[in-house]
């Protein structure tokens, strides 16, 4: 490449605006913010408006800021506060020392106020909520002016003071925006600023007896803290021109620039909060974290990773047209981060006994195992082999279909890591239920050896029984019926999968899983990727949680 020869790089829309800013002088840094309100738990479309701020602020070596937007006390509690924080650390969003709350504000918010009233561009209204509704007008249809809209400059200022120092009842009377009723943007049409609300704030206790509404506070955040480009999803655009009309009032110098991106839409999953409030409620999970939901808390306590997570929003991209992205992908993404980082062990889920009848009863010895053959450098761990173990259920077959390589009378299969048996016989229970299966082994055989003189086309595998631990294991399924699609068209319910959630309690693990703790994943062979579960695991009862089986048809786009 020649000197003078620049190479391309590729920039979603938002940078190529910013760059455009950077190079106009239009702001000489980029300073960005992720605002959400602590109302709920996050889910996996704010995963993308976390890593798309923070990763514009380090991309530009900028700041990022993490703001709360606590303006609604009757919604929010310090429990959320403290679950967004835990899930933004997780993602990898370092804010350092630069966390924020709107109610650190609400002292300038209300001077804000008092500048509009004395512009002449606020006023107090007595209008009840559904008559200001009323007076709005329609998209096709302008607004009516508010009767109490020419009161004077003084009245209002008096006025607005007795509502910050609680004279009147909550919806009792409303601070205006004055701007133009007739305005075809709704948002325009003299939108509330302030409410009267008796609360108890979570942060300021009782000193605010009124609070600012969301499209006023937001705008004065970022001014404030110097935001230069305030990132937020299309459903704002509409909202811009209030945002930029409160900046511009309020003369703040070098103002905030709202720029607008479509959300992730993930097919299948609930994330609106009132179904999970109800979901949550009902006992229909076990909580905001139920590793069935797609919240970053839930996804976390399933097993998957922050680095599956930032490849899926990357895959994803950045568009201004809102789109919906298959499941399978997010599941492809974390498959793809755990496939060669994680420990392989052998699992048994559904277990029946394997009794080897020519093998030395008392016996045990330890066979090599590879970590991860995809991985060499995880290196390799021991396991216990003996007359007796437990394999799979699905592994043996009374009377197998054509192509069943596996356990049957008379075949011949592979241990993994161990040797070749052969199928001499089955117990049954009372209920015809095969309860032990009897074979025998070839010492030569023993894997590692070199053994070639004859091939076998099945390999299970399998635990010692004496020595495996056992443990609980979590099947993990969508948790609506996906034919059916999440909603129901008549009533709005929910179309529940009954069979989410399967509990096996009856599963044992190679010994090398002792000691493993809260959020360890494994792959056990076969089975998929597995997590301990951080809530209900102890050491002495281990839990596991199916992160994602090891197949999908989905396939990356070219």
């Amino acid at each position: 490449m020649e000197n003078n020869e620049k190479e391309v790089v590729s920039r979603n829309f938002i940078e190529q605006e910013i760059d455009k800013d950077l190079a106009e002088g239009v702001y000489d840094t980029v300073h960005t913010r992720f605002p959400p309100e602590p109302n709920g738990y996050l889910h996996i479309g704010h995963a993308k408006s976390i890593l798309l701020n923070y990763g514009l602020s380090k991309k530009y070596n900028g700041k990022f800021n993490m703001r709360f937007d606590d303006t609604n006390p009757t919604k929010e509690k310090t429990e959320f506060v403290e679950s967004i924080k835990e899930d933004i650390k997780w993602l990898g969003a370092d804010w350092e020392d630069r966390l924020f709350f709107a109610s650190d504000y609400f002292d300038q918010m209300y001077e804000g106020a008092v500048k509009l009233i004395k512009k002449g561009k606020a006023y107090v209204s007595d209008l009840s909520a559904d008559e200001i509704r009323q007076y709005r007008g329609t998209l096709t249809e302008p607004g009516k002016k508010d009767p109490y809209s020419d009161r004077s400059i003084e009245e209002n200022l008096e006025l607005f003071e007795n509502m910050k120092n609680g004279v009147y009842k909550d919806g009792e009377k409303v601070l205006r925006a004055k701007i133009d009723m007739t305005s075809p943007n709704i948002n325009m049409r003299d939108p509330i600023i302030y409410r009267v609300a008796h609360m108890t704030h979570h942060n300021t206790g009782d000193k605010w007896c009124i609070y600012p509404m969301y499209d006023f506070a937001h705008p004065i955040e970022d001014a404030i803290e110097g935001i230069t480009h305030s990132i937020c999803t299309l459903e704002f655009e509409d909202h811009r021109p209030l945002y930029d009309w409160v900046v511009r009032e309020l003369e703040y110098p070098n103002p905030p620039r709202q720029i607008e991106f479509a959300k992730m839409y993930l097919t299948n999953v609930v994330t609106g909060k009132r179904y999970i409030k109800k979901l949550v409620e009902d006992q229909v999970v076990d909580g905001w974290d139920d590793p069935r939901l797609v919240s970053i808390a839930a996804l976390r306590r399933r097993g998957f990773t922050p680095e599956a997570l930032r490849m899926f929003v990357e895959l994803c991209g950045v568009s201004k047209s809102n789109s919906s992205v298959d499941y399978a992908m997010l599941e492809y993404c974390v498959r793809e981060d755990l496939k060669l980082r994680k420990p392989r062990m052998m699992a048994v889920l559904d277990p029946i006994k394997l009794v080897i009848d020519n093998y030395p009863e008392g016996q045990v010895e330890m066979l090599e195992a590879a970590n991860n053959m995809e991985n060499p450098e995880l290196g390799s761990h021991q396991v216990p082999f003996s007359r007796e173990l437990y394999i799979e259920r699905e592994d043996f077959m009374e009377e197998p279909p054509k192509k069943y390589f596996r356990l049957f009378p008379g075949n011949e299969v592979r241990l993994m890591h161990a040797y070749f048996v052969t199928c001499t016989g089955f117990e049954k229970d009372e209920n015809g239920n095969v309860t032990v299966v009897h074979c025998t082994y070839d010492p030569a055989t023993k894997a590692g050896s070199g053994f070639s003189e004859r091939k076998v086309k099945g390999t299970i595998h399998w635990v010692p029984a004496n020595e495996a631990i056992k443990a609980e294991v979590r099947l993990y399924e969508n948790l609506v019926d996906e034919e059916k699609g999440v909603y129901n068209k008549e009533d709005g319910s929910l179309n529940l999968n009954p069979n989410s959630l399967t509990v096996l309690k009856e599963c044992y693990i190679e010994p090398a899983i002792a000691g493993a703790g809260a959020y360890d994943s494994f792959q056990f062979v076969r089975n998929g990727f597995f997590c301990v579960d951080y809530k209900d695991s102890t050491p002495e009862a281990l839990v596991f949680n199916r992160i994602v089986s090891l197949k999908s048809s989905f396939k990356l786009p070219k």
